[in-house]
This record gives C-alpha cells, structure tokens and sequence, in this order.
C-alpha cells in the first residue's frame, strides 16, 4: 500500500478519480489522506478511492446517504447514490484552485525579476519619440516620469513626444498598459551635449623630475566624458600616470634632460552625442614654472617707522634648489594706493622695504623663477603689515587759571570843549549879539562817556 501526505494548504493538490471514486472530502487542506488502492470492478482500470486518514479529519457533515459506501465492490453500494454528495464537494475545491492560480499570477509578476530600462542619450534642444517598446502604435497605454503620470496630449498613439528638450527632461520613463497596469517598457533618458575642443596645458613645476598635463572643457556637457591622453617625444610613447586626486591631470617624467626634441601631448573628448581633440607642441624649457613662494612675512622695524623686513621660503615642490636655484620677485603697495612698487632680487628669500609710508599698512607678495629658463610663478599669498610708529606721550601739567585781560582809560581825559564867539566879531555882521556854540567831535563824545561809565564802578 503506498502513502501519500496532503501538501501544505496554501499549494492545494488536484487529483483525478476514476468514475465513481469519492472525491476528496471537505475540509482543512492541512490534514492528512491515505490515498489506497480500493476494490474496483472489472473493467474499472484500478481506479483509486480517497479515504479520511486514521485521524478521522474530512468526514463529510451529516450522514452519509444510504448506499453510499467508499467501497463501491459493496454489496449496499448503489451507483449514483453518492453523485449529489459529490458535486457538492468537488464545488470548494474548485474555487480554491481558480483563487490560488490567480494568487500565483500576481506573485509572479510583482516578483518576477524586470527588464532593466533602456538607456537613452539626447541633444539638448531636440525633439525625440520614445516608443513603448514592442507595443503596437494604437495600443492603449499610460506614461509617466520618475512615477508622475505624463498628460495624453504628449502621446501619439502609444508614442511619447517630448520636444525641444531641455535639463528637466531627464529622467526614468515608464510605459503601462492603460487597463491591467502592466509595465510595458521603461527608457532612462538623459539630456545633454557633445563635448566642445577641450582646453590642454602642460606645466614644469618640479623640474628636473618632470612634468604635468592638465585639462578641462569649456563648456559642460551634462552627461559622462571619458577622455584619453597621447605623449610623445619625437617619436617615442611615455607613460602619462593618472593624479591620484585630480581627475582631469596626468603626470610625466622627463627621460632625458636637456633635450632638443619636442614633446607634443594629445587628447580627445567623447561622450554618447559626439566627441572632439587638440593637441599642444612644446619645448622642454618653455613649461618650467615654479609654484609661488610659501610662508611669505612681513615685519615692522623698530624705531624705523619707513621699513618692513620682508622673509619668505623656496617652494616645496621645488626639487633642488640648490643644483636649479631660484631668483625672487616681490612687490608691495600701501593700501590706500592701486600702483605697485617691485623689486627683483637675484638671490636670497628676504627683503627689507625702506621707502613705506610710516603708519600705513603694506600689501605684500613674492613670485619666482628659475634662474635661467622657464616662467614667473603665480603670485604668493598676501602678507599685511604696518612700518614702526613712535606711542604718543601723554603729558600732564597742573591746571592755571585763565589770564583776565583789562584796559584802563584815565579819568581825566578832557570833557568836550565849547567856544564862546567874541561880541566884537558879532556885531561887526550888523547881527544881534548870541552865544554860538561849536560842533564836538564824536570821538570824544564816547571817550567822556566810557570815562564816566569807568568812574562810577569804581
């Protein structure tokens, strides 16, 4: 006799019966059924009967009809009598099957693993039509963007039409079947532009070691550039080593020094809408420039209000100073004035300003040189100072009281005089005789009235 176990009730099992077997009772789908070969009559083909496992679980509600026994080689069994009892049973199985076929298909496909976008790379400004991929033109579809539904005035038929795109464009398309949802095709698109002639220089500032190359575009492209760099010396290929920190710089060392053949370094730009190249052809002394000079200090002299004593260092990046020695260039301006004063000294990393303006703060920087060959460096960092000034004394003397200034006029100072005509001359006018008195002069009318204002306060 062979034994099987029903399996888990979330998968239920469909078996096939022969003709008048007794279908698979109601009930829990957890519990177990002893499926066993059953007397069968001839001709029956050894149909197999189900019957309730030893723990009695599935026995059907109620009684069993009469004549209907399991056992249909019975003498009580009667064909048909068992027919109601078993559409009635065979009715729940049926709908669980249909619900966990259904249940099975919509686990399939949100799990099922999705195809992954397309990636798509546009012009900026253009028009594109985005297809929903193997969808017919008239299919009924829906759009959207990073999750966002698109407006259907966007679609032709089952097309999406975006024109003259621009930045805002980017982004995850996805097309959905209208009715079930179901996704159809998604374009991860990206907006940008071909790379325009990128900008290329090499510069010496380690020199006699060797070299670097450096580059940039003009413009930006918004989508990934990859670009690739070509040394030659004459006709020699040399290794040009990526910067560890900066992406768009490369470094070369120099194998023969002194060399009269030119180098010429090449580099081309691509990214997905186009690419682009330049190139720059150079002598070996012509790229030497030196880093600016570091820890640049400016002092005031004491008891030197005209002077700053000015110290700096030799680039660190300079690799030997003493085989390649450096010579120096400083300038210096006092704040309130635009035109620089300079100086360029041959050798030594300090200076002394003799001709500042005492009191006035100083701006000053330091630029070098190889002694020989090459370019001035970028100016140095600033360094602010201010020449000596002497500290105001403060002197103290003890308070006089303030000088009282007065004018004295003498008392006698004559009273304003009267004349007194003579007769005689009167009457030699055949006029009557009268006193005829003078004009006095004002001057001395106010000098007798500040003397007699002076006698009364006394």
């Amino acid at each position: 006799m062979t034994s099987l176990h029903a399996v888990p009730h979330s998968l239920p099992r469909l078996a096939r019966s022969a003709p008048g077997a007794l279908p698979p009772p109601p009930g829990p789908l957890a519990a177990p059924l002893a499926l066993s070969p059953s007397r069968s009559p001839a001709g029956s083909g050894g149909a197999v009967a189900l019957r309730p496992g030893p723990s009695g679980v599935g026995k059907p509600r109620g009684q069993m009809p009469e004549g209907c026994r399991a056992d249909p080689g019975s003498a009580e069994h009667r064909p048909g009598a068992c027919a109601g009892t078993q559409m009635a049973a065979s009715v729940p199985w049926a709908c669980c099957a249909v619900l966990a076929a259904a249940a099975a298909a919509v686990y399939t496909q949100k799990h099922s693993p999705q195809e992954a976008p397309h990636v798509q790379y546009e012009r900026l400004g253009t028009d594109v039509t985005l297809p929903c991929g193997t969808a017919s033109w008239d299919a009924a579809v829906t759009w959207r963007v990073n999750g966002t539904d698109l407006a259907p005035d966007l679609l032709n038929g089952s097309q999406l039409i975006l024109r003259s795109l621009e930045l805002g464009h980017s982004g995850l398309y996805a097309c959905f079947h209208r009715d079930s949802w179901h996704l159809r095709h998604q374009v991860l698109l990206h907006v940008g532009l071909p790379p325009r002639e990128p900008v290329l220089s090499c510069r010496s500032n380690t020199y006699p070691k060797g070299f670097y190359c450096s580059w940039h575009l003009s413009a930006p492209t918004y989508i990934p550039n990859t670009f690739n760099v070509t040394v030659l010396h004459g006709s020699k290929m040399m290794v040009c080593e990526k910067d560890p920190a900066l992406k768009n710089r490369c470094h070369i060392r120099y194998m023969h020094l002194f060399s009269t053949i030119k180098y010429k370094v090449s580099i081309s730009v691509s990214n997905a809408l186009g690419h682009n190249t330049t190139a720059i052809t150079f002598d070996e002394f012509t790229i030497v420039k030196p880093d600016p000079p570091e820890n640049v200090v400016a002092r005031p002299v004491p008891s030197n209000p005209r002077r700053l004593e000015v110290t700096w260092q030799t680039p660190s990046t300079w690799p030997d100073p003493e085989s390649f020695p450096l010579k120096f260039f400083l300038r210096y301006r006092p704040l309130i004035l635009d035109q620089w004063q300079h100086v360029e000294l041959s050798d030594g990393t300090a200076h002394t300003i003799t001709d500042a303006y005492a009191g006035k703060e100083y701006i000053i920087q330091v630029a070098a040189k190889d002694n020989e060959i090459g370019t001035w460096s970028d100016w140095s960092v600033a360094a602010h100072a201010t020449p000596w000034t002497e500290e105001p004394r403060h002197l103290t003397t003890e308070a006089q009281a303030p000088e009282t200034t007065t004018s004295t006029t003498s008392s006698l100072a004559p009273p304003p005089t009267t004349k007194i005509c003579d007769p005689g001359e009167l009457s030699s006018g055949g006029g009557p005789s009268i006193p005829f008195l003078t004009s006095v002069p004002v001057t001395l009318v106010l000098a007798a009235a500040a003397a007699t204002a002076n006698n009364l306060l006394i």
